[in-house]
């Protein structure tokens, strides 16, 4: 019997997207590229999920009113969004939650010190594996079959429509054997292109110092999201959408491994300090916003600098105000034997970090508000949380830029319909990060990723249905 919806990735957007369609009453077919190991894709990295709430909710406290969620993402993305898909979405994160606990996903309340996110953000009890894993296991038993190490590399279409869709099974002994599926409808959740390196260079190509900043980049997620199917799409002439630059990039460890560090490996004590690149040299306000709404622009902050590389300066003050990072930092008594510990210009050093501490007005310090410690007479200003950092000892992390997402990918409406030359396909839809730039020019907030997968694989696996089972010409429960 012919298949109705064929899912092509193995995420968190995919998954939703499987579930909908399989409920929906349609046959499931998915392709995660990944070993059963590695399934996931990013969402296994995650955490949590954005949520908009009008009053108190099990796990999240007090409200997060649309409007709120709204201005936020606005801020963060300098407007650079679809506002009709961004409150679609930010809509869905209110009643989603349901749907995924009767799928086997449990909440937890946000971690002591998890970046003021108890308002705002709904945690993953076990984190993104458990999410995962209760997706799959819900699939499984609902009848949906999923094939591993499966890479999709073509796509046939028809006119916009989808026809089938060309895969690579990598088999145990390493031989590979080629599939054709055919599909009454297909949803596209395969992922950016965060972990293909040549892309990357060539997005970002060559600094004005004859660097290629790419060549720096950790990548924090799957080394699976390779973008295969994304440039086959954009190269059959699928509307595109987004900046190839622009992505959810942190600065992280700079010891982190090249692909999967995940969340353990980000640095959160930036807005208590000040940040150095390799010349010394403060670049950009530490203390702008709360860490939620800001964290995502540091790598690529740290991405424009010499060497793609950064320093994170904390004094005594700020040990046990952030979450502490897996590897102690460079640790010294004064702050000339930490500039000498980094390998950095010691007077240049210092003449920032005095100018930086004159420059300090400090009020009532609240690391939990935007509070009134701020610089005045300094470039760049640092605008809450400046307090000077003069008590001993003293402690340094070195960050490199750390790729999460990129947001490149294919322009799509409410249907989550893939377009082309702006008209949409009537049974080839896509979610996650292969649209999240619709909502995401640039920028970023804790946890709306996950939302925009969640929102977008509802919706495109629910279109999917709809497309395969009218075209059986049933009706769709």
């Amino acid at each position: 019997m012919a298949l109705d919806v064929l899912v092509i990735g193995g995420g968190n957007a995919a998954l939703c997207a499987a579930l909908m369609a399989r409920e929906a009453g349609a046959s499931v077919r998915v392709l995660e590229s990944a070993p059963k190991a590695w399934r996931g894709g990013n969402s296994s990295h995650t955490r949590n999920l954005r949520c908009m709430h009008d009053a108190p909710q099990d796990v999240l406290v007090d409200a997060y009113p649309e409007e709120e969620f709204w201005q936020d993402l606005l801020k963060v993305t300098g407007g650079l969004t679809d506002e009709h898909l961004a409150r679609l979405v930010i809509r869905h994160s209110a009643t989603c939650r349901p749907w995924m606990v009767k799928h086997g996903v449990r909440f937890q309340p946000s971690l002591s010190g998890a970046l003021h996110t108890a308002r705002t953000n709904a945690f993953f009890m076990g984190g993104g594996k458990a999410l995962m894993n209760a997706y799959y296991r819900s699939a499984e038993k609902l009848g949906v079959q999923i094939d591993y190490n499966a890479e999709v590399d073509e796509v046939e279409l028809d006119q916009g429509r989808f026809v089938a869709a060309g895969v690579k099974h990598k088999l145990p002994d390493g031989s590979v054997r080629r599939e054709r599926i055919e599909a009454k409808a297909c949803v596209l959740a395969a992922g950016g292109f965060e972990s293909n390196r040549e892309w990357l260079r060539e997005a970002w190509g060559q600094n004005e110092r004859g660097e290629y900043p790419a060549d720096q980049f950790l990548i924090r997620g799957t080394r699976y999201n390779q973008g295969v199917l994304l440039k086959h799409l954009l190269a059959q002439g699928a509307d595109r959408i987004g900046d190839p630059t622009q992505a959810h990039m942190v600065a992280i460890d700079a010891r982190a491994p090249l692909y999967d560090g995940g969340i353990c490996t980000r640095i959160d004590c930036v807005s208590l300090g000040v940040v150095v690149n390799r010349e010394a040299r403060r670049f950009y306000d530490e203390g702008e916003d709360f860490w939620p709404k800001r964290y995502a622009i540091w790598g690529r902050l740290v991405a424009q600098q010499p060497g793609q590389v950064a320093y994170s300066i904390i004094d005594a003050k700020a040990v046990g105000r952030f979450m502490p990072p897996v590897f102690e930092g460079t640790k010294a008594n004064t702050l000339p034997e930490l500039a000498q510990k980094l390998g950095l210009d010691e007077n240049v050093f210092m003449q920032t970090l005095n100018d930086y501490n004159q420059a300090c007005r400090v009020g009532t310090f609240d690391h939990t508000a935007l509070d009134d410690c701020h610089t005045e007479g300094v470039t760049p200003a640092k605008t809450h949380w400046a307090r000077p950092i003069d008590t001993g000892p003293f402690y340094a992390y070195a960050v490199r830029p750390g790729v999460t997402f990129t947001y490149l990918g294919l322009k799509t409406d409410e249907t989550a319909a893939v377009h082309f030359n702006q008209v949409a396909s009537p049974n080839l839809f896509v979610a996650g990060e292969m649209m999240a730039g619709n909502v995401l020019g640039k920028g970023y907030t804790a946890g709306v990723g996950m939302t925009i997968g969640t929102a977008f694989g509802r919706i495109a696996g629910t279109q999917a249905a709809q497309a395969a089972l009218k075209e059986q010409g049933h009706a769709v429960a």
